[in-house]
């Protein structure tokens, strides 16, 4: 019998990930806040869609979320939790904070369900092309059973230390992308106002030290200004709420990332709140 799957949460994110575990062979049932959207899945995927998400986790062996954010994220594990079999397995995609991923790991001890925290990286087209690097928090065994899980849509899966590590890891990954697309977007600034050909200069750079994911996924259709790639920026500013937040408590100093959060507010101030993160340089 096929091991049972919820997924709670079909975003950009989510719609593409649970269609690759359905590919995989596993039953999937999927549920989203607007029914609308499941039905959707369903209607593309097959499976079965549920009206909330206890429904959805009922008897499943894996539950799988990717929400919003801290508020839904709790929200929707709450209910999950409360519809799920001992000894299940509970797995949340969603970019949040180590504290959420600390609480809900508590609370799914105390109910003999066990919980990783799994954010992503790889954004709208790794979803798609099922490529997504997965950054995992919690106990060896849990990650050891939803690993193949995982891997249904993860190129790199792997766990980094205890609950709240996988959340940890996002937050560095986060901090270093907003110093990489300021940098890049003064470049390409910088040599259009030297009269340089933009895109020749990124073909030879690239080539170099200065080469980068940005640079050669986003550099040129920044030149272009082409900002519906993804990931928005309104998703980064939250993200990087976290990260700066968490710094308070760490005592680790961000300038660089504390200037960026301020641009991407500017970015949002003059309406590019669904712009993707590469819309740094419309600031310039």
């Amino acid at each position: 019998m096929a091991t049972k799957v919820a997924f709670l949460g079909l975003g950009v994110m989510g719609f593409p990930m649970a269609g690759h575990l359905k590919a995989k062979g596993y039953d999937v049932t999927v549920y989203n806040r607007s029914p609308e959207k499941a039905k959707q899945w369903v209607e593309k995927h097959g499976g079965a869609s549920a009206p909330t998400p206890a429904a959805a986790a009922k008897d499943c062996d894996f539950v799988m979320m990717c929400v919003g954010n801290d508020k839904d994220l709790l929200e929707v594990a709450s209910a999950a939790l409360s519809g799920m079999k001992k000894g299940a397995v509970l797995v949340d995609h969603t970019t949040a904070s180590a504290d959420a991923a600390r609480k809900i790991y508590a609370d799914a001890k105390a109910k003999g369900i066990s919980f990783i925290d799994a954010p992503v990286s790889g954004g709208q087209a790794g979803a798609e092309n099922g490529k997504l690097t997965v950054m995992c928090g919690g106990d060896a065994d849990a990650f050891g059973k939803a690993k193949p899980v995982m891997d249904s849509y993860g190129k790199a899966v792997t766990l980094l230390g205890a609950p709240g590590a996988g959340q940890l890891t996002k937050m560095v990954n986060q901090i270093c992308i907003a110093g990489l697309v300021q940098a890049l977007s003064e470049g390409i600034a910088f040599a259009e106002k030297a009269g340089l050909d933009p895109n020749l200069v990124l073909d030879v750079i690239s080539k170099g030290a200065a080469q980068s994911w940005q640079m050669e996924n986003r550099g040129k259709t920044m030149v272009e200004r082409k900002f519906n790639f993804g990931f928005a920026v309104d998703w980064m500013r939250k993200d990087l709420g976290i990260c700066l937040e968490e710094a308070k408590r760490n005592g680790a100093k961000l300038p660089v990332t504390q200037v960026v959060d301020q641009y991407y507010g500017e970015v949002q101030k003059s309406g590019g709140n669904r712009f993707d993160t590469s819309s740094l340089i419309t600031r310039l």
